[in-house]
């Protein structure tokens, strides 16, 4: 079992910066890839940027440029820099974590989510 915990949404106004961490308890040894998803209000949960232990990252074409996710493995904690953000970036947003051998998810994990919200 692992528990994810995120913290650092809120309020910001659009352009402004936020960051996102995301902490990860339990049996970790078997993760393998990390990452952000976001959901905003009847639209599917959608990926944001991910990071294998490896260090390869994917973002989401709409965050290119603009958000970096990184990681402390020291501490179990993932990141996710938000810069020049705007109100589509409005979304909750949820840590997660897995196991993926061979494309095969063997494990997935999901934290409780926290609201980022970009005014105009």
């Amino acid at each position: 079992q692992v528990q994810l915990v995120e913290s650092g949404g809120g309020l910001v106004q659009a352009g402004g910066s936020l960051r996102l961490s995301c902490a990860a308890s339990g049996s970790i040894f078997s993760i393998n890839v990390r990452g952000w998803y976001r959901q905003a209000p009847g639209k599917q949960r959608e990926l944001v940027a991910s990071i294998t232990n490896g260090g390869s990252t994917n973002y989401a074409d709409s965050v290119k440029g603009r958000f970096t996710i990184s990681r402390d493995n020291a501490k179990n904690l993932v990141y996710l820099q938000m810069n020049s953000l705007k109100p589509e970036d409005t979304a909750v947003y949820y840590c997660y974590a897995g196991r993926v051998v061979a494309t095969i998810v063997t494990k997935d994990y999901w934290g409780q989510g926290t609201q980022v919200t970009v005014s105009s």
